[in-house]
C-alpha cells in the first residue's frame, strides 16, 4: 500500500469523527457491516473505520460485504486479495441480480430494482453474523444530489439520514462520511493502491441518463457561481424551518 498523505487522511478521519459523535452512530459493543462496492467511497470508509476501532475507547466489532450482482464488467477477486491484504473480514456474496434486470425488463432504470435486491442480500447478511448496525460510505454531495432529485421529482424535503432505522427498526443504517466532501475522498483515495473491479454493465448509460448523474453534473457547474455550494446545502439541512415551509401537517407547531 502506498503511504497515505497524511493531512488529507487526517482531514477525512476528522470528517468522521465528528458525524460519528453528532450522530451517535457507534456505540459500545455495535457489530458494523460495512458495504463495500469496490469504489472509492466505501473503499476509504473501511480504512476510516479500522483506524478508528483500534484508537476508539470503545469497542466495536468490524464486518465487511460486497454484492456480487453478476455483471459480466466486474470481477471482485482483486477486491477480495485486497481485504485479505489489509485484515478485513469481507463476505463476498454472489447474486443473481444482473439476470434478474433483464427478467423483469428494467434495463433502462436498472438502479431501482438492483438497489432493492442488494438491501435484502445485505440484511440477510447482517442477520446472519448478528450485525445491528449497517455502514454506507454516502458522503456530503450524496446527500446533496438526494436532497434536489426529492426536490425535483416532488418526493418530500428529504435526503439520505446519517442515523436511521431500518428493516422494521431491526437495525440501524449509518453514513460517517455525510459530512465529507466528495473531492477530499477522492484526493485521498489517490494515495492507495485501491484494486480495479470494472463497472457495472449499466454503468456508461447512467453516466449519460442517469438522474443522479444529471443533477452531479449540475452541481458541479453551479459550484461555479456559487462558492461552497455543497458546504452550504449541508447546513441547510441541519437548519430545518418548517414554519417557512407548506407541510401543514406542521401547521398547529408554529
Amino acid at each position: 500500500m502506498a503511504a497515505k498523505n497524511t493531512d488529507h487522511f487526517a482531514q477525512l478521519c476528522n470528517y468522521a469523527g465528528k458525524a460519528v459523535a453528532d450522530f451517535n452512530m457507534i456505540e459500545n459493543g455495535d457489530r458494523l457491516l460495512v458495504g463495500i462496492s469496490g469504489g472509492v467511497d466505501s473503499m476509504m470508509l473501511m480504512h476510516i473505520l479500522t483506524r478508528l476501532q483500534k484508537r476508539a475507547p470503545i469497542q466495536f466489532d468490524l464486518f465487511a460485504v460486497t454484492i456480487d450482482e453478476g455483471f459480466e464488467g466486474l470481477n471482485h477477486a482483486p477486491l477480495l486479495a485486497y481485504a485479505n491484504e489489509h485484515g478485513w473480514n469481507l463476505k463476498i456474496i454472489k447474486t443473481p441480480i444482473a439476470e434478474l434486470i433483464i427478467k423483469k425488463e428494467t434495463e433502462n432504470k436498472p438502479c431501482g430494482l438492483c438497489s432493492r435486491l442488494r438491501r435484502g442480500f445485505i440484511h440477510g447478511y447482517a442477520d446472519e453474523i448478528g450485525a445491528n448496525k449497517l455502514v454506507l460510505g454516502h458522503h456530503r454531495d450524496d446527500l446533496c444530489v438526494s436532497l434536489l432529485m426529492g426536490l425535483f421529482r416532488g418526493t418530500g424535503l428529504k435526503t439520505m439520514s446519517p442515523n436511521t432505522p431500518a428493516d422494521h427498526s431491526t437495525k440501524r443504517v449509518i453514513r460517517p462520511l455525510c459530512y465529507a466532501p466528495k473531492n477530499l475522498i477522492e484526493t485521498c483515495a489517490q494515495k492507495y493502491n485501491f484494486p480495479d473491479t470494472g463497472q457495472c454493465d449499466y454503468s456508461e448509460q447512467l453516466k449519460e441518463k442517469g438522474d443522479r448523474a444529471r443533477i452531479e453534473r449540475l452541481l458541479k457547474q453551479l459550484e461555479a457561481d456559487f462558492p461552497n455550494l455543497t458546504k452550504n446545502m449541508l447546513h441547510s439541512m441541519s437548519d430545518v424551518r418548517p414554519d417557512y415551509l407548506l407541510d401543514k401537517r406542521h401547521l398547529n407547531d408554529l
